[in-house]
């Protein structure tokens, strides 16, 4: 299939097919491969971590030895051998690209019109104004606030005589900027900080031109392609099994092959770059905004522009850089001022506060990212596409610097914290071309949003009420596991759940731990020595023993399960309370006696029963198996 207006060819047969080596090219002796594959090689190699060293990302710098960038997508070597021109290079894993092909000749077949326009449009569009669709019930706002426009907003219904790049409208407001937006406006230092994240040494020409893998238009599928005896709007001829790109981007398509890789995605990096941007000053939308910079990188396969590898480089490199950018002293006084100045403007715009914009900013039924199963359901198989696991599952130790990236999200923990979360939420290895230099690949930022994914020492948070946001209230969704513990301290209210099965206890100290599912709080004892343990309208298992002198908050229906069923012996000791609340949708009849504790053995009983419903009695009724209340109406 003809590659641009010069009509070069490249045969896939013989990419696919050739298992020869070639020149090495630009990654003369050593090569990628030569680096991570030969232990000798790795061990007498020192580099400095990626946070310290991405400014070695210069066009100059094209090599594992002089780029950091080229180190951390290393894992590509183990694909893709360079060759001594843009067509020569040779597949190392000549399955994996097959599959990357044929993934994307299915998908570009199969795209709706619909989807073909949206490609276009994000092709074209400033990448960092196309996240800010990410914000939801914020955007309108954000766009408002910063002054940010775009002139892309619809695809032609044929193909654009010229070139089409997003400029200012001429009847945009004075002072209107494209992408992020403008300085001079109500939210400039975050335009500032999605700018200064994508700005210098955080270019992918310089991978591109190191590995010079072709883009997919510039290949044919495979030995049995056919050629139907048609030709496109350009005069280019049709094969039945080529990867089809969207009519509205032929002409916007670079000449120049040596210049025009596809590895890694140029689009997919600024996507993320920015998405990281945004979702450090913005993180009561955080796994919103992620799920969209996998929508929109998407959208490279769909257009034809670009592979699955491709796609995948990108957000690897911008998980990198973004995270370098973050790490960098001289970026920490913008970094925090540009948090503070989203936090400030939103509250004032929706009269919230610190503690109920998380709510208005998810409170959109039509937001198109209202549902977190469906984002975790679009955002899971983009991590790896076509990627198949081999060999065995090793522990990640987690980049120097990538902790920053959940500064924000996560304030309560501190550094070494979120880098344990990071590292217990992260993808197994065994995934080639995650697997490269620091295995910035593996990370899933999404996963991390939802806290920890193992205890696999005892953990202990305190989140203070008094600072508000995330620092006051926050949810740990994912299932944890491990064999270490939970203490949770502070004034705020930590829920949990996940179908968690950790073994090392959990202990309430201060504040509120809300039971979110019936195994939040997974498999070991339960102690209540301070605070609440709130188990809401469901029915929550302990799995050990349970010890309370603190408080616990139930909700109660007309159901005959109890509210907390403990395996093993309870005990309440002297100065333990209980409060009840009814369920709104069911609630409990006066003259019923409601089960509350149901365990294996009962000692003690609660010093003090509260009923949270006015003009409502409740009177504990205690035997050796548990506790129930008579309630009554005054």
């Amino acid at each position: 299939m003809p590659s641009s207006a010069g009509h070069h060819t490249f045969n896939r047969r013989h990419f696919l097919r050739n298992s020869l080596g070639v020149s090495a090219g630009l990654l003369a002796a050593p090569t990628l491969v030569d680096l991570w594959q030969a232990p000798e090689a790795k061990a007498a190699t020192a580099f400095a971590a990626f946070v310290d060293d991405y400014s070695t990302n210069i066009t100059s710098n094209r090599t594992p030895e002089t780029n950091a960038v080229v180190r951390a997508l290393g894992g590509f070597a183990e694909i893709w051998k360079t060759g001594d021109a843009w067509n020569t290079g040779t597949p190392l894993l000549p399955e994996i690209l097959r599959a990357n092909m044929r993934y994307c000749a299915r998908l570009t077949h199969r795209r709706t019109e619909a989807q073909a326009r949206e490609a276009f449009v994000y092709d074209r569009q400033h990448q960092s104004y196309a996240m800010i669709g990410g914000l939801g019930p914020l955007a309108e706002l954000y766009r408002s606030g910063a002054k940010a426009v775009t002139s892309i907003t619809a695809a032609p219904d044929g193909i654009p005589a010229t070139k089409i790049n997003d400029a200012v409208p001429a009847d945009a407001p004075a002072g209107s900027a494209l992408g992020a937006g403008s300085y001079d406006s109500d939210l400039g230092l975050v335009a500032k900080l999605v700018d200064t994240v994508r700005g210098d040494f955080t270019s992918s020409n310089p991978a591109k031109f190191t590995f010079q893998y072709p883009r997919p238009w510039r290949m044919n599928e495979d030995s049995e392609v056919v050629d139907t005896g048609e030709k496109d709007e350009l005069g280019f001829p049709v094969y039945d099994s080529d990867v089809v790109v969207v009519k509205q981007l032929l002409r916007q398509r670079s000449e120049v092959p040596a210049d025009d890789g596809g590895f890694p995605s140029g689009h997919t990096n600024a996507f993320h770059l920015a998405a990281l941007a945004y979702a450090y000053a913005v993180p009561e939308r955080f796994q919103e905004i992620i799920t969209r910079a996998f929508e929109l990188t998407h959208t490279r396969i769909m257009s034809g522009m670009h592979s699955t590898v491709d796609v995948m480089g990108g957000r690897i490199m911008a998980t990198a850089l973004a995270a370098a950018v973050l790490y960098k002293p001289e970026n920490t006084a913008l970094k925090a001022a540009a948090r503070k100045q989203a936090a400030e403007y939103f509250q004032a715009k929706t009269g919230t506060t610190a503690d109920t914009l998380f709510a208005y900013a998810h409170s959109d039924p039509d937001d198109r990212y209202a549902d977190r199963g469906a984002n975790a359901r679009l955002v899971e198989p983009k991590l790896t596409y076509v990627l198949t696991r081999r060999g065995r599952s090793e522990d990640l130790t987690v980049p120097k610097g990538a902790e920053v990236l959940l500064e924000t999200r996560l304030p309560y923990l501190d550094a070494a914290q979120r880098r344990e979360v990071l590292r217990t939420t992260a993808l197994p290895s065994g995934y080639v071309l995650l697997d490269g230099w620091e295995q910035w690949g593996r990370l899933n930022l999404f996963a991390a949003a939802d806290g920890y994914g193992a205890f696999d020492s005892d953990v202990t948070v305190t989140l203070d009420s008094a600072l508000g946001g995330f620092h006051g209230a926050d949810t740990w969704r994912n299932d944890i596991q491990g064999p270490g513990g939970l203490v949770k301290r502070g004034g705020g209210t930590l829920t949990l759940t996940g179908a968690n099965r950790y073994t090392g206890g959990t202990t309430v100290e201060a504040g509120v731990l809300a039971a979110g599912s019936k195994e939040a709080l997974g498999r070991g004892d339960v102690r209540v020595k301070g605070g609440t343990l709130s188990t809401g309208d469901r029915t929550v298992r302990v799995r050990g023993g349970y010890t309370q002198a603190g408080v616990l908050d139930v909700t109660l229906d007309r159901g005959a399960d109890p509210a907390l069923v403990v395996d093993g012996r309870a005990v309440l000791e002297r100065g333990s309370r209980l409060v009840v609340r009814f369920d709104a949708g069911q609630p409990p009849r006066s003259g019923s006696t409601v089960a509350v504790l149901g365990a294996h053995s009962l000692r003690g009983r609660f010093s003090e029963v509260t009923v949270a419903v006015e003009g409502w009695t409740a009177e504990q009724v205690c035997t050796g198996h548990g506790v129930a209340v008579r309630l009554r109406r005054k």
